[in-house]
């Protein structure tokens, strides 16, 4: 098999490479080969609604299979590559077949973080990266006495929220003296932690697992000291590992990711690399290079390596945002916080809708919005334009943030 345009990875990355090729009048062939049998689909409602039940599949699909047909992307779906040949353009799949490429995208994503420890691969330790992820998620959790999730970020804490509201017991364990503590300020953090707890989610803080108990699956979680709390499901959410290895090991430069510059290029002929698994010197990010898991990314990026196939070298150069829904609060991030020396709060806590405002030599770097997306949609303004703002004009929920730029 020969394509004009490769694209390993049928997540949102990889979707939207094929879709925008497509809308620029993009006319060579094109083949995204996946390593699950499904169509792409949205991750982020799989351990929301998805997850929940308020969606069934079809309604998280990116495209229906029609759309795909009627635009002639091959689907080379339930296959994964396991080497490049960068020399050759090819890669070779799972299960031994050669396809050939003229451009190659890699986005593969990630694989989830499992917990390297005794009874960590038991059945009923569950990560949360794929709809058959989910499905098993799901169909433990309806028989599930007790739930112990293991890890306070998004995935963690949206996982902990649906479980609660569908009335199970739910311990969350952070190893890190707060929750969502690499994405957030203090602030956010107490006020998710007493949310949860308010929820009734036994919240422990500081903790180290040890191992996880059980013969033939899962029945409790061991925790530094030796208590053991008992578990019918164990979920954890800690991170992904990025799925680069042939990548790397085909010559890529990177190591946590596949380092790619501003084009999405990597150092690898007609090779480029979006989403969860690129490593990029972000410019919101005072030039660090990080790799950034958010839809949003994968999407940019994605147009990005769409307009350089098709002649126009665009540059990698988007607000970074983000989004979580639990319990009925929606909180929607634009910016970066990382590096924030001084932050402002916009509004009232108790009231649950507010804004943290993360600022850096006096310039408004993110925002954190809860249930205020106006402050959102206007904040992504300031924080585009480097506003430098002081916190009495920042706390002011009564001025509209926009009111805030220059004229």
């Amino acid at each position: 098999m020969q394509f004009d345009v490769v694209i390993v990875g049928a997540g949102h990355g990889g979707a939207q490479v094929a879709v925008s090729l497509r809308t620029q009048k993009f006319e060579g062939s094109i083949a995204i080969i996946g390593d699950e049998p499904e169509l792409p689909y949205e991750r982020p409602p799989l351990s929301k609604e998805y997850f929940a039940g308020e969606k069934e599949f079809e309604r998280i699909q990116i495209r229906p299979a029609k759309y795909w047909d009627e635009r002639a992307v091959t689907m080379l779906l339930g296959k994964r590559v396991v080497s490049v040949d960068p020399a050759a353009h090819t890669v070779t799949t799972d299960a031994g077949e050669t396809i050939g490429y003229g451009k190659l995208v890699w986005a593969t994503g990630g694989s989830p973080r499992m917990l390297p420890i005794p009874g960590g691969d038991l059945p009923g330790v569950q990560g949360v990266r794929t709809r058959a992820d989910a499905d098993a998620m799901k169909a433990a959790s309806e028989s599930a006495a007790q739930v112990v999730v293991i890890g306070g970020g998004y995935i963690g804490l949206e996982a902990a929220a649906v479980l609660r509201k569908a009335g199970k017991p739910v311990v969350l364990l952070e190893a890190l003296d707060r929750v969502l503590a690499r994405v957030a300020g203090e602030d956010l953090s107490r006020f998710y932690e007493k949310e949860h707890r308010d929820h009734g989610v036994d919240l422990r803080l500081g903790v180290q697992v040890e191992a996880i108990e059980g013969e033939t699956r899962a029945t409790g979680v061991r925790l530094a000291g030796g208590e053991v709390i008992p578990a019918d499901l164990v979920i954890v959410g800690i991170g992904i590992v990025p799925a680069v290895e042939p990548l790397i090991a085909a010559g890529a430069a990177g190591g946590n990711g596949v380092l790619v510059d501003h084009h999405c290029k990597t150092n690898l002929p007609d090779v480029y690399a979006i989403g969860d698994c690129a490593a990029h010197a972000n410019d919101f990010a005072e030039g660090a290079v990080i790799r950034l898991e958010s839809v949003q990314n994968a999407n940019d990026q994605a147009n990005v390596v769409a307009k350089g196939i098709c002649g126009d070298e665009a540059r990698y150069h988007a607000i970074p945002w983000f989004w979580s829904n639990q319990y009925d609060l929606k909180l929607q991030t634009a910016g970066l916080s990382s590096g924030h020396d001084q932050t402002v709060l916009r509004g009232d806590p108790a009231a649950r809708s507010f804004s943290i405002v993360y600022l850096r030599a006096g310039k408004v770097i993110a925002l954190d919005c809860v249930n205020a997306t106006k402050d959102y949609v206007q904040g992504r303004m300031l924080v585009t334009a480097g506003l430098q703002a002081t916190p009495e004009q920042l706390a002011d929920a009564e001025t509209p943030l926009k009111a805030l730029l220059p004229a």
